[in-house]
């Protein structure tokens, strides 16, 4: 025990006696050598689909967005409760989308489509910017829009993306 004691008043002693830290790693930031170890795991695993995880919910389909309006009332709902579950993104942020979406609506018909591409790599900026998970299944729709390049689908994504915006305020 005295050996013990002097060990440790030197700044050695055995390490597989104590007892490991609750909640940090061996630094501040917690994780290892790099501080943010972690945080930066959780990254990776979204982009790779965390394997052992379900993917989230199912994708909104766009067929049934077009033909039911309380199938489009649903979704929004359900995206906005995502929002504040998993979000901390700002009410501004949804409606600086909403608007660049009413504009690429409004766009000629030959530059629609060219439009709602643009949208689509403008909102996955943003999602990937301010980590707004909550807002990928929006993402996978307007890929689905964008190829089906037809008014309707292109008029009811606006009326989703307006409901998310009233019912998130």
């Amino acid at each position: 025990m005295a050996q013990e004691q002097e060990a440790r008043s030197q700044g050695g002693g055995p390490r597989e006696n104590r007892p490991p830290r609750e909640g940090r790693g061996p630094r501040e930031g917690g994780g290892g050598p790099h501080g943010g170890d972690r945080d930066r795991d959780r990254d990776r695993g979204d982009r790779r689909g965390d394997r052992g995880r379900p993917e989230g919910p199912p994708e909104i389909e766009l067929e049934k967005l077009i033909s039911d309006s309380l199938y489009l009332d649903n979704q929004a709902h359900a995206v906005v409760s995502r929002m504040r579950d998993m979000d901390s993104g700002t009410k501004s942020q949804l409606r600086r989308l909403y608007s660049a979406v009413r504009r690429a609506v409004r766009a000629p018909e030959n530059e629609r489509q060219h439009e709602f591409v643009m949208l689509r790599a403008r909102l996955a900026y943003t999602i990937a910017r301010h980590g707004l998970r909550s807002l990928d299944q929006l993402e996978k729709l307007l890929l689905q829009v964008t190829r089906k390049n037809d008014i309707r689908g292109y008029e009811r994504f606006k009326d989703l993306f307006e409901a998310i915006v009233a019912y998130n305020e």
